[in-house]
Parts: C-alpha cells; structure tokens; sequence
C-alpha cells in the first residue's frame, strides 16, 4: 500500500493506469474484496452523494434554522443565465452548498473525508459530470482516485477539524476533489498530485470555527469555497501549472500547522467567528439554559 503522494503517483505511473486503478488494486489486496464488489459500494457512495445533493436542491432547512434554502438560491441564480462564471462552477458551489444543508438538516450524506466537507467532492464531480457528459462509471473511478487522496492525506496528517482546523477537513475535501476532477477530465497522475497539492496549499491555516459549535455557519459555504477552490487547482494543474511545494511536503505543512493551531480554532466554537458578536447571540440563542463550554 503506498504511503506518500510521491509512492502513489510513482506506481500509477509505472503502471501506466490512473491513480483510481492504484486504489483499486490496493484496496482488493487489502479487503479481500473483488473489484466488482469494490465498485459496487462506490456506487453506493455515488447514489448517496446525487440523493443528496438532490434533496438540497428542493430547498431544505436545519434544525437550528440558522442555514437552509441558499442551495436553491444559487440554483435559481444559475437558471436565470446571468452568473459572472459559467454553469459549471455555480453549479459545483450549488451543488456543495446543497449536500452541506442536507447535512446540517440531519439527512443522509456521504462523509468525503468527514461530515462537514461533505459538498466540497460531490459538489465538483457533479457538477464536472454535467459539464464533460461523463458516466457514473467514470465518477466512481474519480471517487477512488480522491480516496487515494484522502488515504495519505488521513494517514500523514489529519482530516478533522477538532484536530487541525478546517484546514484539514475542508482543506482535504478540496484537495480530493481537485485531484478527482483532474483524473475525470484525463489528465494525469502527476497532475492529480499537483492539483491536490495548488488545492490544500490554498487553504492553509483556515480555521474551525462554527458558531455555536454546529457544523452550520459557516460550514457550509466553506464547502462552496472548497469547491471554487479545487476547481481553480484543476484547472491550474491541467494547464500544466505546478506546485513549487511537492505535495507530500504541503501534508507535512498541512499537520504541523494543525498542531500549532490554538484549540480556540479547532472546532470548539471560542474562537474566530464563533467568537464575534453575532456568533455569540447565536450560542446564547440555541443553547439558553444549557452549559456547553
């Protein structure tokens, strides 16, 4: 099993495949599993995230009735044909603003790595899907080449934001989904890496901190930035863009600012925006009467 970007992008090179196929095989000689059977549960993930990502296009709100309906705002928006962007980006930012909402309105969702990115890699496939007319077959590979993604980002530094911010969680998500868009579009393994590492460099340093400790505001269009973010790094790594930080040195930056990163910004809501004046009136809110720090 390989252990670093560099190991991963060497292999898949070597054997002349994607880095989906690395996963793949990986991932048989370690479960046991057939490739079939590997296929059919990312499949499974797929119909989850598309559900999803559905549902929060209907409109959804959440329990907290702090976030809910900008999903199918930006829906709206795009419909009306006057987005500055084109229809591929909004739609990825709807996408993921979309996932995120079911989330936080306690609906299924797919964790990609965690809860609280889970738009950033639905939103950009989804979104690239419509835009190369590509099948689900296709998107089930870059499902594997992102979890191969996530797998060193994971095992080398951190993926929660308790841990190392929201860096981690939706610094990781983009670089996933950077990284899957690029094998989608049939670039190669080597601007997979590069894509994964312009996408988690964008993102160093950003903070956890939801307002009253839900994964809310500003959760949720974070996954929307996440998104425009891996977007811009795929497009960057097409074009033959390179990282001057290799990737696996970015993971390296990645966990040592996490563990540098003051515990007020790491998910405990003291600190940053859970911190202002707003975020408090807010905690005061949904929790009176209740202890939660």
């Amino acid at each position: 099993m390989f252990k670093s970007i560099d190991e991963l992008v060497s292999q898949a090179t070597q054997a002349g495949a994607p880095i989906s196929r690395v996963m793949i095989d990986s991932e048989m000689e370690q479960s046991g599993q057939t490739e079939q059977q590997l296929r059919e549960g990312m499949a499974a993930s797929l119909e989850v995230m598309k559900a999803a990502a559905r549902k929060g296009l209907q409109g959804v709100a959440s329990h907290s009735g702090m976030t809910g309906g900008d999903a199918r705002r930006l829906m709206a928006y795009l419909e009306k044909g006057q987005a500055l962007t084109g229809d591929t980006f909004v739609r990825a930012l709807a996408c993921a603003v979309a996932t995120n909402e079911v989330n936080a309105s306690m609906g299924v969702i797919c964790a990609t790595p965690t809860a609280g990115s889970c738009g950033v890699l639905p939103g950009v496939l989804l979104a690239v899907q419509e835009k190369l007319r590509a099948p689900d077959e296709a998107l089930v590979d870059a499902l594997f080449c992102a979890g191969a993604i996530g797998y060193v980002i994971a095992n080398n530094a951190m993926i929660s934001g308790a841990a190392g911010g929201c860096q981690a969680e939706v610094g990781a998500a983009s670089a996933m989904a950077a990284a899957a868009a690029v094998e989608l579009a049939g670039g190669s393994p080597e601007q997979c890496a590069q894509a994964m590492a312009i996408a988690m460099k964008n993102l160093l340093g950003l903070a956890c901190d939801p307002l009253a400790g839900l994964v809310e505001v500003p959760c949720i269009k974070r996954n929307a930035a996440g998104a425009a973010n891996a977007l811009a790094a795929a497009e960057m790594a097409l074009a033959g863009v390179r990282s001057h930080i290799p990737p696996d040195e970015v993971i390296s930056a990645l966990y040592a600012i996490g563990l540098s990163m003051p515990l007020a910004l790491r998910e405990t809501a003291q600190g940053g925006l859970a911190a202002t004046p707003t975020g408090q009136r807010w905690k005061k809110l949904l929790w009176q009467g209740r202890d939660i720090d």
